[in-house]
């Protein structure tokens, strides 16, 4: 099928508003959505982009003109959109979000029944064809609802600390002027969490910049503020909070691989020899943690299609992503943000722990690069070449190249949406011997 709209990307719709997504198109996709699902009642959701609400209001015609009922649940989270199409039991859910794109970007998510992901091999293809050739197949004329999901979502998350042994902990906590503020606010009542906010106002101008901690400068604040002193961590989300980023105490950034290992840990002593899934991009510091508690360690590739569904053929209890997608069997096998932060403080509660001295030990034992994009005229020479470097390593190609040494090991992956291709090198506790081999990596890939 030919690419018919530059915004349909292989997991959502993305682009810029109104170039590549606007009203006219959100109302077709509406209409697509119905077609193609056989929906009869969706719900729909916008973060904090000032584009969110028209393209909300499009998206809400086109399926009504199709004949489905849709509830509209406003200002919210993207895992918000997941919690209230599978607790409801409505026969999908759309949220518009750009995530971390920049503020005149915007797109959508969409899941179909029990918020099971709808990406290009499973609908999004279809619904982009149907949207261009606009033949439509259903008439009606849908009921348009208003509700507010806030207090049974609360009471969701509430769940992940049943025996209430989260502490008054000192949190610093950053959504960025995203929209994680708003659930913030509605979840602090409820738990005993001592939180210093930052930029908690939802703002889609993005006046601190735009909401990606993963980047150095869009975190550079909430580190200066932790190591003033006094916090016993700190938090950062991106704009729709589906992935969250952790802190040290001093102000030092975990990469998200360390709390898939924290994560994994603390879910298997409440689940003994349960199903954890990962990635392939870093992996040692996981499988060692499963083995030790007993789990079961499943590789599968890197998006949040292909974890979803190898959970739910696992049953697996968690997955994670060292990309900070933290994704939960009690949450539909769906990602959140807000999880990882019930569960993270409980931690560092129960152990009496700093969440510094809770990640020491791995950060030792395998430190890592990081996630390093390059950008490169042709991915698959890029990899060939790397792969045909290496040929004395242990190779895996369950995504992109993996290769293992005895005490050092990398994966090389292109991106799904662009011609960039991404590096990530660990080591068994040798940070020299982990320097040099990213940048012997970096230098063939580059040059």
């Amino acid at each position: 099928m030919g690419q018919y709209f530059a915004c349909f990307k292989a997991y959502d719709i993305r682009g810029q508003v109104p170039n590549d997504l606007n009203p006219e198109l959100a109302y077709r996709v509406g209409r697509a959505f119905a077609d193609e699902t056989g929906a009869k009642s969706v719900c729909v959701g916008h973060d904090i982009r000032l584009s969110g609400p028209d393209l909300m209001d499009a998206l809400t015609r086109g399926l009504a003109d199709a004949g489905v009922d849709v509830i509209q649940l406003g200002l919210i989270g993207t895992e918000m959109v997941y919690f209230a199409t599978a607790h409801y039991g409505y026969d999908g859910g759309v949220m518009i979000t750009a995530s971390h794109n920049p503020p005149q970007d915007n797109g959508m998510k969409m899941v179909r029944t029990e918020s099971r992901p709808i990406s290009s091999d499973t609908g999004l293809n279809e619904i982009e064809r149907r949207a261009h050739e606009q033949k439509w197949e259903r008439e009606g004329q849908g009921q348009v609802s208003q509700r507010d999901v806030y207090d049974d979502f609360i009471q969701h998350l509430l769940t992940f600390d049943a025996h209430h042994e989260i502490k008054p902990l000192k949190v610093l906590a950053s959504p960025g002027n995203g929209a994680a503020g708003v659930a913030m606010e509605k979840l602090m009542p409820h738990i005993p969490l001592q939180v210093e906010r930052m930029m908690f106002e939802p703002d889609g101008h993005f006046p601190n910049g735009v909401p990606n901690p993963i980047l150095p400068e869009s975190r550079a604040q909430i580190e200066a503020r932790l190591k003033e002193g006094g916090f016993d961590f700190g938090v950062a989300w991106d704009g729709d909070y589906d992935r969250c980023f952790f802190l040290t105490e001093d102000g030092t950034f975990i990469e998200g691989y360390y709390i898939v290992g924290l994560l994994a840990k603390a879910i298997l002593q409440d689940n003994p020899g349960a199903a954890i899934v990962y990635d392939p991009r870093l992996t040692w510091n996981t499988l060692d943690i499963v083995a030790e508690a007993g789990g079961r360690a499943v590789l599968c590739k890197s998006g949040h299609a292909f974890i979803k569904e190898k959970m739910r053929a696992e049953n697996a209890v968690y997955g994670g992503e060292m990309s900070a997608h933290h994704y939960f069997r009690d949450h539909w096998y769906c990602d959140s943000g807000m999880i990882p932060l019930m569960l993270v403080a409980k931690l560092v509660s129960v152990t009496g722990q700093s969440l510094g001295a809770l990640v020491a030990d791995m950060m030792a034992k395998y430190p890592c690069s990081g996630e390093i994009n390059s950008t490169v005229a042709d991915v698959k020479e890029v990899l060939a070449r790397v792969q045909a470097q290496y040929a004395d390593g242990e190779l895996d190609t369950t995504d992109g190249i993996s290769i293992s040494y005895p005490n050092w090991r990398f994966n090389l992956r292109g991106s799904n949406t662009e011609p960039v291709i991404r590096l990530n090198v660990e080591s068994r506790g040798d940070e020299a011997l982990m320097r040099a081999k990213t940048d012997e990596v970096l230098q063939l890939v580059r040059q």
